[in-house]
């Protein structure tokens, strides 16, 4: 029998998810934790702006289409947001391979202060402190807010029949943000958990489930989505 995932990406990542663990034979039931909303705004003016830093893929989206700006370099946080760079037009595109502090990090080794501002394309909701961390080494960081990350509010009837009778294996989470809104609204069903893993791509997400019964919790070797899926693939056999 058929693996069943449970994906709490945002819908568009859930896609692109989806498809990968199909290849995989493991079945996946799109249930996203966060709706990303677009805001009806235009990008600021990138005169002066050195970099432009994209911490994730709903960004660089959302940037695609509040500018024609491509010139600009683009640094992003990891390896899919920077494919997502590139798919969107931009051709200066790097990848600090991780999180928010790998990104301050690779911006400190790349650039200096002296040579133009940055700007953040972030939504509603960001993670991490970018801009202190890197306004502590002396850049200037602005940041533009150009969607909104909303909240499920429930689950639906189909995932939550899923979850009462037992018949997700795993449970994906990719921020700590979607995790704690799934233990919010898993909660009245949580003992439908017991027999399901949950894998997380951080320790932060695994804590943000709580004491939620899960019958195993794994947290991916690095914050990327193909350490994730490495995960995946070891609790599925899939790897010798």
């Amino acid at each position: 029998m058929k693996l069943r995932a449970l994906v709490t990406r945002p819908r568009h990542e859930a896609a692109t998810l989806a498809a990968l663990l199909a290849e995989r034979g493991i079945d996946a039931v799109i249930e996203p934790m966060i709706d990303i909303v677009n805001r009806t705004t235009s990008l600021p003016d990138c005169s002066g702006v050195r970099a432009i830093l994209c911490t994730s893929a709903n960004g660089v989206r959302a940037l695609a289409r509040a500018s024609g700006e491509r010139g600009v370099p683009v640094f992003a946080v990891g390896d899919a947001t920077a494919r997502a760079a590139l798919a969107a037009g931009f051709d200066r595109v790097e990848s600090a391979g991780g999180d928010v502090e790998d990104l301050a990090r690779l911006m400190t080794t790349r650039l200096r202060p002296a040579e133009g501002r940055l700007l953040h394309v972030a939504g509603s909701e960001v993670a991490g402190d970018l801009a202190g961390r890197l306004g502590a080494a002396g850049f200037v960081v602005d940041r533009a807010v150009l969607y909104e990350a909303r909240a499920a509010t429930t689950l639906t009837p189909e995932t939550a029949e899923l979850i009462e009778r037992g018949e997700i294996d795993l449970a994906l989470f990719f921020s700590p943000r979607s995790a704690t809104i799934f233990a919010r609204l898993a909660a009245p069903i949580a003992a439908g958990l017991i027999a399901a893993t949950a894998i997380s791509i951080s320790t932060a997400a695994d804590a943000a489930l709580g004491d939620l019964p899960f019958r195993e919790r794994l947290i991916a070797a690095a914050p990327t989505q193909a350490a994730l899926l490495a995960r995946v693939d070891e609790f599925a056999g899939l790897i010798a």
